[in-house]
């Protein structure tokens, strides 16, 4: 029974901070099962392909927030270079970073 207004609620009533309600978690559990029906990865790999939009909607969805580097810095992101001389040059920036 819920408190009624100006009365305080019962010490230790309710859920848990944190942990999630029984509709929330049984929806997770219909749409994990789901999908396993439906092929798993191979399915989302379909998708990614038919629907490139809605599939990266739903990657930003289930990645965290905020991700850092190492030892908590900023993330450094590089690429591979493409050639030869481009991983001379690189090497050459690196040596003189380093200098």
């Amino acid at each position: 029974m819920a408190a009624r207004k100006g009365q305080q609620k019962t010490p230790g009533s309710g859920r848990k901070k944190g942990s999630p309600n029984k509709a929330t978690a049984a929806l997770k559990d219909m749409i994990l099962e789901a999908l396993a029906e439906a092929g798993g990865v191979d399915y989302l790999k379909e998708q990614a392909q038919k629907s490139p939009a809605a599939f990266l909607t739903l990657v930003g969805k289930v990645l965290p927030l905020q991700l850092t580097g190492e030892g908590g810095g900023p993330m450094r992101i590089t690429t591979p270079p493409e050639s030869p001389l481009e991983v001379m040059a690189e090497l050459r920036r690196r040596k003189q970073e380093t200098a």
